[in-house]
């Protein structure tokens, strides 16, 4: 294989499914938290927790296809940015299950149900901790929220720089 058809080879459309609408979950999810912080209904709020539990199920469904699902090449560059690749890939994948994961439990231990569309409820499942509500909540917005911000960024930057700066066709393996 020519190094120039393995950069252009695209992941499996599986993959770039998983890849596009998790991008959108978490979109609509923080478009949801900045409804619900400006605006005085509480609806936001509930699909602010709706769509970040579904980001959750979909994450858990991604890795699984990550994990069965063959992927192309990768895009040849030096061994230091293809380990900080993987890092960041595998940092940015527990974050986005990590997140939802924490405002699940906050929501829980402050012993509100989590409804999900009005098809049904994720009930409390544990005994209501105000400690472990208020722990569950500075996890969820004070350290994993920022990060999910920075490797976020680091991964639109990288995909941008190898893109138009290397000229690599990087994003189109993702299209």
């Amino acid at each position: 294989m020519t190094s120039l058809t393995s950069r252009i080879q695209k992941w499996p459309l599986s993959s770039r499914v998983f890849h596009w609408i998790s991008a959108l979950l978490l979109l609509v999810t923080w478009f949801m938290i900045l409804l619900h912080d400006n605006l005085p209904s509480n609806t936001y709020i509930g699909l602010h927790k709706a769509f970040g539990i579904s980001l959750l199920c979909w994450m858990i469904a991604r890795v699984l296809n990550r994990v069965v699902t063959p992927t192309p090449p990768p895009v040849i560059m030096p061994k230091w940015q293809l380990l900080l690749s993987k890092i960041s890939h595998f940092i940015l994948y527990a974050l986005l299950i990590a997140m939802p994961l924490a405002g699940l439990l906050m929501s829980v231990y402050g012993g509100r149900a989590v409804d999900m569309f009005g098809l049904f409820d994720i009930p409390v499942f544990v005994s209501p901790d105000r400690t472990m509500a208020r722990f569950f909540n500075d996890v969820h917005t004070d350290i994993i929220w920022p990060l999910i911000i920075a490797f976020t960024a680091i991964h639109i930057g990288a995909a941008l720089y190898h893109q138009y700066i290397k000229k690599d066709n990087l994003l189109t393996r993702m299209k």
